[in-house]
């Protein structure tokens, strides 16, 4: 299992990478393998608002569909369109060509509220 240092990380297992005042969102790497072969993901559009903590897309595996929730508010600004055709970005590369969508924070302080890369090791492997 991965946890890369410089990401945060939600308790529903997205990370988060902040470049400034935009913040890119992904599932994690403990999240695509606990989900199995990624089929389909369903991504919000480009000039949604998004809330800290709501749902704002699916993915969708050969085990099940789980909600993607967006761990910063703001207004997504990208979506990565290659995952439409090829889905399985998600398996293999969960935080470099994986990644789901780019959102302009309204709330940069949010970042301060997820978890750093140890703390989310402990929450993942306590469960």
């Amino acid at each position: 299992m991965d946890f890369p240092e410089a990401l945060r990380y939600s308790s529903e297992h997205e990370w988060v990478r902040v470049e400034g005042d935009r913040a890119t969102v992904g599932i994690t790497d403990y999240a695509q393998d606990a989900l199995g072969d990624v089929v389909y993901v369903s991504l919000p559009e480009v000039g949604t608002e998004v809330s800290a903590g709501t749902p704002c897309g699916e993915v969708e595996s050969t085990k099940s569909v789980s909600d993607v929730y967006s761990p910063i508010s703001g207004t997504i600004v990208e979506v990565n369109a290659a995952l439409t055709d090829t889905p399985e970005l998600v398996n293999q590369e969960p935080y470099g060509a994986g990644w789901m969508f780019v959102v302009e924070m309204s709330v940069a302080e949010e970042v301060d509220a997820l978890m750093e890369a140890a703390a989310y090791r402990a929450f993942v492997t306590s469960d």
